[in-house]
């Protein structure tokens, strides 16, 4: 799913293009990697919450970067309501199953 946004150019990776996101207003929601650094996670949980955008930490870096045809990025933000609802019930029932 986060390949077919990336296509669409309806995803932003990287701190740099989500913290402009998120302040700019276009981001609707965001990802962060399980193995981010402690830093990032907290920057970017203190971002969203600030900015008032739904959060999850979710994932490894390495695997989410590849589904988007990246390197090392471990912060997303979904920029399309449509995608974000489909990407928001994808990774909840994801970790539903366990």
């Amino acid at each position: 799913m986060l390949s077919i946004c990336q296509k669409a150019g309806k995803i932003v990776s990287g701190e740099f293009a989500v913290e402009k996101a998120l302040q700019d207003g276009s981001a609707l929601y965001v990802i962060i990697a399980n193995n981010a650094s402690e830093n990032t996670k907290k920057k970017f949980e203190n971002k969203s919450f600030y900015y008032k955008i739904e959060y999850i930490i979710y994932g490894e870096k390495e695997v989410l970067s590849n589904s988007i045809g990246k390197y090392n990025r471990t912060v997303f933000a979904i920029l399309d309501e449509g995608f974000y609802k489909k990407i928001r019930e994808y990774i909840e029932n994801d970790i539903k199953q366990g």
